[in-house]
């Protein structure tokens, strides 16, 4: 069974400050401006579209790490 902690429409700021760990997946797929303002209120589908990614792998990466982390507490 699937841990799903994000989805398309959670937030950047919200995974941002939700899910830290997770802020290496993101930077890892060229989403940098992780800081800016606009970019924390956009959903994760929204920021993949501006960054030309798909959403369905960037969702599973994020939700792969959030989970390893759970499981190393």
């Amino acid at each position: 069974m699937k841990n799903t902690f994000v989805n398309e429409k959670t937030l950047i700021g919200e995974i941002v400050v939700q899910y830290p760990e997770s802020v290496g997946v993101l930077l890892s797929v060229g989403m940098h401006c992780l800081g800016c303002p606009a970019s924390q209120a956009e959903s994760l589908e929204d920021a993949c579209a501006v960054h030309g990614l798909e959403v369905g792998p960037v969702i599973d990466a994020l939700n792969a790490k959030i989970a390893e982390s759970r499981r190393q507490k």
